[in-house]
């Protein structure tokens, strides 16, 4: 396999259990990737370089296994590896096989055939789950310490994302002895200012980064500055991302705007996104680059994405998925140029008292309501959870109705003030101004 073990070598776990190398998955910066046989199945096994087998990732490792997260958007160590023979210094650890529906984010930017089912509502959904998987980490208190584009892999088909190397992610304030990846790391980082370690707040900045990526298939700090630079060697990195870091739409220093003609993606991608996800990296890469108090959260980014993904809407003419602003006018196509008709909208309304929130849905042929439309703050978006899908009439084509996809039955009122029941697998048809009560005190309401 030319790598550091060999197939049919032994391995022990912590535990005592016996698993054995099969082949070579790949190699990375830290080590090798190996499929291993256990008991329970195939498992992946990364062994250590070993110059970076050392007492400090150790104590990474155990304290990574002892949280023993279960999270299935992150392939979380499970076992420490090592050599009973010692033929082999150092260790490794188990972890999942990652299941070959997810692809690498480099896939993407490079648009490998094996995403080409990637669309504008996927990107969107796999932007949302990349969002909310961090969000839990940092909720606990863990720091991821290097997200960029080689450790989230995405399904193209359905936006789910899984997030590999978390080997190196440590409680707030512990030394992880990683800084990152230069081009995702926050500029004071990239400065080595004194005192300054990796955190939560420096893996918002990278976070953000890799959301500017996967929306826009550029780099938020790669515009004409960048063109200019003949060798892009590491002082070069240094000064673009750390000592004179300008975002290509800095709307107070117009040094680094994307070339026309050079960078056509990155101009025409902006020009398509909807302003509330502009007003957001406008200010993660202007004021937070300078305060990282300033950098947009997790939350934050969650609440914008969650409402363009249910406001993209399909154009008539050409039939591309485009995003649009929330409750905001039709725009033109970001692929034919026409102006979207937009279907109709239907707000829902849940919580109770002050803590009432909205949202918004755009009603397009096909389009669902999920169990996190009726929740006032869901922790997680899951796209399996469905309430009602808006369907055709089978005898009157172009009529369409919302069918209730639950066990219960939805309450309607009528704009003629008529009300009635909608059981379980029954259709309501939409039209303007129809109520619809959903139970536990979440309603919605349809509008043109």
């Amino acid at each position: 396999m030319n790598g550091m073990l060999a197939a049919g070598q032994t391995l022990v776990t912590e535990e005592g259990e016996k698993v054995t190398v099969a082949e070579l998955f790949g190699s990375g910066g830290q080590g090798e990737v190996y499929r291993v046989r256990t008991r329970n199945g195939d498992r992946a096994a990364k062994w250590y370089y070993p110059q970076l087998a050392d007492t400090r990732q150790r104590r990474i490792l155990d304290g990574l296994i002892d949280r023993g997260w279960a999270d299935d958007r992150f392939l979380w160590p499970r076992s420490i590896v090592t050599s009973p023979d010692s033929r082999v210094p150092g260790f490794g650890y188990l972890m999942d096989v990652r299941p070959d529906r997810f692809h690498g984010l480099p896939e993407l930017f490079r648009r490998d055939p094996s995403v080409s089912a990637t669309t504008v509502r996927t990107l969107v959904t796999a932007a949302l789950h990349t969002v909310e998987a961090y969000r839990t980490l940092h909720s606990r208190g863990i720091a991821y310490r290097d997200i960029n584009w080689g450790n989230v892999f995405f399904d193209p088909a359905t936006g789910d994302v899984l997030i590999c190397d978390n080997d190196n992610a440590v409680v707030e304030g512990e030394d992880a002895g990683v800084a990152g990846t230069m081009d995702f790391m926050a500029p004071e980082l990239v400065r080595q200012e004194q005192g300054v370690q990796p955190g939560i707040q420096t893996d918002l900045h990278s976070l953000a980064v890799l959301l500017f990526l996967l929306l826009m298939n550029h780099h938020p700090l790669d515009g004409a500055l960048a063109l200019g630079i003949r060798c892009m060697d590491e002082p070069a990195k240094r000064k673009l991302y750390g000592t004179d870091p300008v975002f290509v739409y800095d709307p107070a220093d117009a040094r680094n705007r994307p070339v026309p003609g050079e960078q056509p993606t990155v101009i025409a991608t902006w020009r398509a996104l909807p302003k509330i996800l502009q007003d957001l990296f406008v200010a993660t890469f202007t004021r937070g680059l300078r305060n990282p108090g300033s950098r947009v959260r997790e939350s934050q980014w969650r609440d914008a994405l969650s409402r363009v993904l249910d406001a993209v809407t399909v154009c008539r003419s050409c039939g591309r998925q485009n995003m649009t602003e929330p409750d905001g006018p039709a725009p033109q196509c970001w692929k034919c140029g026409r102006t979207l008709v937009l279907p109709p909208l239907l707000t829902v309304t849940t919580g109770t008292g002050t803590l009432r929130t909205h949202r918004g849905i755009r009603l397009e042929p096909h389009a669902r309501v999920y169990a996190h439309h009726l929740a006032h703050d869901p922790d997680r978006h899951d796209f399996t959870a469905v309430v009602g899908e808006v369907t055709e009439h089978p005898r009157q084509p172009g009529r369409f109705g919302l069918t209730n996809r639950t066990a219960s039955a939805w309450t309607v009122r009528r704009d003629d003030g008529k009300v009635q029941d909608v059981l379980p697998g029954r259709t309501v048809g939409l039209r303007a101004g129809l109520l619809l009560e959903f139970g536990g005190g979440t309603e919605a309401v349809v509008r043109d």
